[in-house]
């Protein structure tokens, strides 16, 4: 039978592995001054957990990153993704900047793979809007029109799959994927509601609070004539019924295309109501989740730990 790993601080070594474990998930090196983001606790206690670990050889250090892999051409792949991500900010800022003009836009976020500075060949640049109270469905549909008319449907750098309104700010699934989400969007546009949005979620303190200390700024809104003119239109009853078609219409249309999926994925990864608006079909929060328990498990049984499970 093995014998137990003597680890220094529980508490800070399983902080530490499970940040790791974690974005293996995606073949993601990472760096001690990240390590510490996703964390509890200070970067001294991070440095000398790092450090201990690597002398028992439970993780393994490539220049600057970190890695519960031993290959190494991951490090060469995340440099790849980071440079790339770079090199597509640019026209990302001007896309974002388009986006917040649309009716009724109160907030532009990048989120997924560019919101950790990654961008793969197959990645898409995904965006969470925030958009006026009881108008949610009327900008989703004006974006997602614009996209399939205008961009032939493509969603490289226009993936809208996320959107919540300024009056229903908190988000319901509390776990470490959505912690993670959120803690690493990138305001990109946006008149202080992204203050808003933090403090209705404060929850994300509970896993990440060294990176909810942290302070982002974005550009402010400044309404062109289209959307104030568009804005005054669709303000009164008009577009109270043109919302609520709207997301009839679409929720409609989700139940009916992914039908086979079961009913309590289906209201997950796709959830809708008045004030939010998310189409997730491959239902990540979940599959990450679940890979990361996976992960765990195996990790566990491989070095005698007991890493706790992710809820």
């Amino acid at each position: 039978m093995l014998e137990h790993v003597n680890i220094s601080n529980e508490y800070t070594t399983n902080d530490v592995l499970k940040t790791l474990l974690y974005f293996d998930g995606f073949d993601y090196p990472i760096t001690a001054n990240e390590i510490e983001q996703f964390s509890q606790y200070s970067n001294d206690k991070i440095n000398t957990e790092l450090n201990d670990l690597v002398n028992k050889k439970i993780i393994y250090s490539f220049d600057e990153f970190y890695s519960v892999s031993k290959n190494k051409s991951l490090v060469e792949r995340r440099r790849r993704g980071n440079k790339k991500a770079e090199e597509v900010l640019k026209k990302v800022t001007k896309v974002s900047a388009f986006i917040s003009q649309f009716p009724f836009v109160e907030g532009v976020f990048l989120s997924g793979s560019m919101s950790k500075g990654y961008f793969g060949e197959k990645d898409d640049v995904d965006y969470f809007i925030i958009t006026s109270p009881n108008r949610l469905w009327l900008t989703r549909t004006l974006l997602i029109a614009f996209k399939k008319i205008f961009l032939l449907n493509s969603k490289k750098y226009f993936c809208i799959n996320y959107l919540m309104s300024t009056n229903s700010l908190e988000i319901a699934e509390k776990n470490r994927f959505t912690a993670t989400e959120f803690a690493t969007l990138i305001p990109m546009s946006g008149n202080g509601v992204y203050s808003d949005f933090k403090n209705n979620n404060q929850w994300v303190l509970d896993y990440f609070p060294n990176y909810m200390n942290q302070n982002k700024k974005s550009s402010a809104i400044k309404k062109n004539i289209f959307k104030r003119s568009s804005e005054f239109l669709l303000n009164g009853k008009f577009g109270d019924k043109l919302d609520e078609y709207f997301m009839t219409l679409t929720k409609n249309h989700q139940l009916k295309k992914f039908e086979k999926l079961q009913d309590s994925d289906f209201k997950v990864a796709f959830k809708g109501n008045k004030n939010i608006s998310k189409h997730h079909p491959n239902n990540n929060q979940k599959k990450v989740i679940n890979m990361l328990n996976k992960n765990i498990i195996a990790f566990n049984k491989e070095h005698n730990l007991s890493i706790p499970l992710e809820k």
